[in-house]
């Protein structure tokens, strides 16, 4: 799955492309003009390893909890909601730094 974000609006899709279809259909005309992509599935200062296992692992049981008509306990999805929501910040977060570097 494809993250787009922009601001408070943001969209997930099987594609690249689609997530970015999905999110500029959202966007008010003023704010459709440029997209910036960042692809990053290393950790890094804005989303740590640790992080990256953990949300992992999350995801994993989700989905055989989903396939077989259950949930994740309150505190499981709780958590992995933080760490979907660190991951959208962590995105920001790098596009901003990446950013930074090309006005240096």
């Amino acid at each position: 799955m494809y993250r787009a974000v922009a601001g408070a609006h943001q969209a997930v899709a099987k594609t690249a492309g689609a997530a970015l279809d999905a999110l500029t259909a959202k966007l008010p005309p003023g704010e459709s003009g440029t997209l910036v992509v960042i692809q990053n599935h290393k950790p890094d200062q804005f989303f740590t390893v640790q992080q990256q296992e953990r949300l992992e692992e999350l995801m994993r049981r989700w989905r055989t909890a989903r396939d077989t008509g259950k949930a994740l306990s309150s505190s499981e999805q709780a958590e992995l909601n933080g760490l979907v929501d660190a991951e959208v910040q962590a995105s920001g977060e790098r596009a901003a730094a990446a950013l930074a570097d090309l006005e240096k």
